[in-house]
């Protein structure tokens, strides 16, 4: 028997009731899911417990591991806990709105705690060099009134760029861009962009 495929749910928007990132993400589960078969999966809402870096964070980072007290190994035991998210997982789903042109702060809380030298990329005479490699990432982007590629779209380009600094570069982008505008022709558009994505045999 394969090994069931092992897929991250990231969820960022602040409205879980009323989320269509988070339906969307929904549907795509769904039929990643049938396109698989067996999956194991780990959800984790980015609302819920995470913190900012600050500078006993950073103390902490920059300190050699077999050299950080417990207070240290404390401080960073939910990075490590989200990095070891991602290591375990070979195909990772996130669901995010656009706020104010890019990505919500709790998204940006998480890429701070899981861009580690060292653990997720390394610095060489040439540059960094992403250590997460072999995943599938997929990216379900809402947005009010900005058209995703647009010059004033600061949340795409980014969380491609952030995806590959860490070595992952099997990147898809779902959108159901404009919704305040059409959000039934928008939210349409994006189902389609899923099954696509993930055809299913009659």
């Amino acid at each position: 028997m394969p090994n069931p495929t092992r897929i991250l749910r990231l969820d960022a928007s602040a409205t879980p009731a009323e989320s269509a990132s988070r339906q969307l993400g929904d549907r795509l589960l769904q039929r990643a899911r049938l396109a698989a078969g067996e999956v194991e999966l780990r959800q984790r809402d980015l609302n819920q417990g995470l913190s900012f870096i600050d500078e006993s964070w950073v103390g902490a980072n920059l300190s050699a591991a077999d050299a950080r007290d417990d207070s240290q190994r404390a401080r960073l035991a939910l990075s490590d806990e989200l990095i070891d998210e991602l290591m375990w997982a070979d195909h990772i789903v996130l669901t995010t709105p656009m706020y104010n042109f890019s990505v919500p702060a709790t998204l940006k809380a998480w890429i701070d705690l899981v861009c580690r030298a060292g653990i997720t990329f390394r610095y060489t005479p040439q540059g960094p060099v992403g250590l997460l490699e072999g995943k599938r990432v997929d990216i379900v982007v809402t947005t009010g009134g900005v058209p995703l590629e647009s010059p004033v779209d600061f949340l795409s380009g980014y969380l491609r760029q952030v995806f590959g600094f860490i070595g992952l570069s099997d990147v898809t982008l779902i959108s159901a861009d404009r919704m305040n505008i059409d959000a039934e022709a928008s939210f349409a558009a994006a189902l389609e962009q899923i099954e696509r994505s993930y055809p299913v045999a009659a």
